[in-house]
């Protein structure tokens, strides 16, 4: 039988100054990571950032060709690293996706895998971008979903409740991180 692994999506210095200026808005992820550590479930961060030059954007993606005119996003840049508040421990795997789904140019299928992994707990920022671009990728590849519908973070509340409510629970279990600690014990 696999197990599970909690995934820690865009939760990077650049994206939490948008999405979250008020670092509260974290506290429900907080405390997610906290239990999947405290469970002994493997964690996963995801982190999206591009290579010197940008020879990984295209100039046929509309969101992320912008970058190569106005900068930033590179690997080695500070908004692109793991926001302190959620910083990976020894032994946490953590992979830079090119594109919005965290199996994208990531290896994050390889990695999963490899850790025996079929089920993927989703938290992270944007519920639009990220946590919907992997859920249905995860649903495509076969891996069991969950989605901690306060440990996701949208700029738009009205599509982050859609989400949840109408499209998300097609491919997923969606609950609240406390509910989700409830079912861990």
């Amino acid at each position: 039988m696999g197990k599970s692994a909690l995934l820690v999506m865009d939760v990077q210095n650049g994206i939490v100054q948008t999405y979250a200026p008020d670092e509260g808005a974290l506290k429900p992820l907080q405390v997610a990571l906290a239990k999947a550590r405290e469970r002994g479930l493997a964690v996963v961060f995801v982190r999206v950032a591009f290579r010197p030059g940008y020879v990984d954007v295209s100039p046929n993606n509309r969101s992320f060709s912008v970058l190569k005119g106005r900068g930033g996003m590179l690997e080695t840049d500070l908004t692109t690293q793991v926001w302190e508040g959620v910083e990976p421990q020894p032994g946490e795997v953590v992979v830079v996706k090119r594109r919005v789904s965290a199996f994208a140019g990531s290896g994050l299928d390889v990695v999963l895998r490899s850790m025996d992994i079929d089920h993927l707990i989703l938290t992270g920022i944007a519920t639009s971008g990220v946590v919907l671009s992997t859920l249905r990728q995860a649903a495509d590849l076969d891996f069991r979903i969950t989605v901690l519908s306060d440990a996701c973070l949208d700029a738009d509340p009205e599509v982050h409740r859609v989400l949840m409510e109408k499209v998300f629970p097609r491919q997923a279990a969606v609950m609240t991180g406390a509910e989700w600690g409830a079912l861990l014990g």
